[in-house]
């Protein structure tokens, strides 16, 4: 009906006002803007089901996938090569998407290296905990491993400290990926995670159940909050413990001395993943599985660690005052 109208407004435009063929068109417009909002409510509603489909599909094929000891790490869709210092350093692209991308990489940490971070981490282990929605930690039957936190000493990097220099290693790395500026100053520990074949009770494999390790939901990005990943394996079993993404497709079988790294959003538009991160810790059927995990924050620096935030993004000294 508008666009009729707009026509003949067109055709007898000596008899028509101005006035007229303007709230024709402005009829016209109103008429696709409806039309094309019902469109793209229904497109959401469909990429949506698909999305959660896809989900249920992946949680089905999770344990089926873990069970699988013949299934090799993911074939890589680009293979490239990073340098620190001297040293170049084999990478394979996994996954690649401006919220989300995994890479795997060869020799990124040395026997010493772990080491260090297990000799300082053996006096203080505990079972490991998960996070509780509060900004605290607890037990929890999805996570079994014994792990214990270990201060990067920063003062001792220049000297050649194994820990300092691995750490460094770290944040070189994401910085170079992402093209920040994360601050080594505030971040959580380095956290030592040991897995053993089936499990320190001899009941249950150790493993981790699929989490997130930061927020994966597609929302805005919330200042001092988690924000990528790096996952060093220092012992491997020999049966399971793979690193698993189930909702990309993505299975790791690591090697000694190798790393995963794994970011969770878009540095343009700090926008968080939309779950293609959502990883589990495959269990350990035969031998033990030690690792060395950083979780990389944004936001945070000496002034402002990591446990001044909450899980909102909200300084704790400022929710509190509230």
């Amino acid at each position: 009906r508008a666009l009729a109208a707009v026509k003949k407004a067109g055709r007898t435009s000596s008899s028509v006002s101005s006035a007229d063929a303007q709230r024709s068109i402005q009829d016209l417009v109103s008429c696709v803007e409806s039309s094309v909002a019902g469109e793209l409510e229904r497109s959401n509603e469909e990429i949506a089901f698909q999305a959660s489909v896809r989900k249920r599909m992946a949680e089905h094929l999770e344990n089926y996938t873990c069970a699988d000891d013949g299934l090799p790490t993911t074939e890589s869709i680009q293979e490239t090569t990073w340098i620190q210092g001297r040293r170049p350093r084999n990478v394979k692209v996994l996954h690649d998407r401006p919220s989300s991308k995994v890479h795997y990489i060869a020799n990124f940490i040395s026997p010493e290296e772990c080491a260090a971070v297990e000799t300082a981490a053996r006096p203080i282990l505990h079972k490991a905990t998960v996070a509780d929605g509060k900004g605290g930690s607890k037990l929890s039957e999805n996570r079994k491993a014994m792990q214990a936190g270990v201060r990067v000493p920063w003062k001792l990097e220049k000297s050649g400290n194994g820990i300092a220099t691995v750490s460094r290693r770290v944040y070189d790395y994401v910085n170079k990926v992402l093209s920040l500026r994360i601050d080594e100053f505030g971040q959580e520990d380095l956290m030592s995670i040991q897995y053993e074949g089936r499990g320190i009770d001899e009941k249950e494999p150790d493993r981790y159940t699929p989490h997130c390790d930061g927020d994966c939901t597609g929302l805005e990005f919330k200042p001092g909050n988690r924000m990528a990943t790096v996952v060093m394996y220092c012992t491997v079993p020999e049966r399971g413990g793979a690193t698993n993404f189930r909702n990309a497709g993505l299975h790791v079988v690591p090697e000694p001395g190798s790393a995963t790294f794994f970011s969770y959003l878009d540095p343009e538009t700090m926008k968080m993943d939309t779950g293609f991160t959502e990883h589990s810790g495959c269990p350990v059927v035969e031998g033990e599985k030690k690792i060395v995990t950083q979780w990389v924050r944004l936001g945070v620096d000496k002034k402002n660690p990591w446990d001044s935030f909450n899980t909102l993004g909200i300084k704790v000294k400022d929710a509190q005052d509230q």
